[in-house]
């Protein structure tokens, strides 16, 4: 396999973003770095040359969103492996070798995760599960290190804070889907992965730490209307509510969108899945939810599920 393009997007934080590359630009295994700043509002692009003059950085005109800067930077690379990265994880030097290995030693994986804790030590995410409504939950997450022998529904998609792909499979089902800013687009390039027959590889070796919030806030407005915005689009694209899960959705929405105005006070996770939905009408075709093997959970057990507070 060649050598693995690192792609990382950034959007301010000069500090966060030095460690970041600082920890990829130690890494046990040979790596082409492609950071894209999305107009970030401050020095960071200028840092980024002065301290890093081995990195390769791409700067966008305007401000484009997770999605299309990700976008931007895998297709200026052409390794083999691309692992998408984000500006707020620091990564033990062995990631992505480790993450390489399985690439390796399994060709019909098509995405792969690490095992990303929190500054605290607690697990942070170790890949994606998905229940039958195409709700997303981050494996692990709030739990010690030591709970991850215990049972947790497989792992179905990378969680996007670092998220490591065969170009290949790239190749066949399509990039990030552009019309999600950020929040949820992990989400639905994994299942199409899935539909693919493609496999996704939980990788306990590659281990890095994912500070959190550092481009907009943890549980603001903005985080919240715009994940709101991914769910409502997942809806609407896949044809969610046309499906025997469609009651199970409806309750589903109802009862998070009621939680999430009382606890937050404000609309804007309403907001977000209602503009969503719209958009999600112009999407491009999506898989059937037929053709996806999805995680057996149950209601109750994906309501105890959302309690972590890292759903998509």
């Amino acid at each position: 396999m060649k050598s693995v393009d690192v792609v990382i997007p950034v959007y301010g934080n000069w500090e966060t973003v030095r460690q970041c590359l600082m920890s990829l630009n130690s890494q046990s295994t040979e790596v082409s770095i492609i950071v894209v700043d999305d107009c970030s509002p401050d020095d960071t692009a200028e840092n980024i040359v002065s301290s890093f003059p081995n990195i390769r950085l791409i700067q966008n005109s305007k401000n484009l969103g997770f999605a299309k800067t990700c976008n931007r930077g895998i297709a200026s690379g052409d390794s083999d492996l691309v692992v998408l990265v984000n500006s707020d994880v620091v990564a033990d030097r062995y990631m992505v070798e480790n993450l390489q290995k399985t690439f390796e030693e399994n060709p019909e994986v098509g995405s792969a995760t690490p095992l990303l804790l929190k500054p605290n030590g607690l697990v942070d995410g170790f890949g994606i599960t998905v229940d039958s409504t195409l709700s997303g939950f981050v494996r692990y997450s709030g739990r010690t290190v030591e709970q991850l022998r215990e049972y947790f529904p497989p792992v179905l998609a990378a969680y996007g804070a670092v998220a490591a792909f065969r170009r290949k499979a790239l190749d066949q089902v399509g990039l990030l889907d552009e019309n999600i800013f950020m929040y949820g687009e992990e989400l639905d390039l994994g299942l199409r992965l899935i539909a693919s027959g493609w496999k996704s590889e939980a990788v306990i070796s590659a281990t890095g730490v994912h500070i959190g919030g550092a481009s907009i806030g943890l549980g603001s407005p903005g985080q919240r209307e715009k994940s709101g915005f991914g769910r409502g689009y997942i809806l609407k694209s896949y044809g969610v509510l046309k499906t025997r899960f469609a009651a199970r959705a409806l309750v589903t929405e109802v009862l998070v969108c009621i939680a999430d105005t009382i606890i937050h006070r404000d609309l804007a996770a309403i907001r977000g899945r209602i503009l969503g939905w719209k958009v999600g009408r112009y999407a491009p075709e999506k898989p059937k939810i037929k053709d996806i093997k999805l995680a057996d959970i149950s209601f109750l057990k994906s309501m105890r599920l959302r309690s972590s507070k890292v759903m998509f």
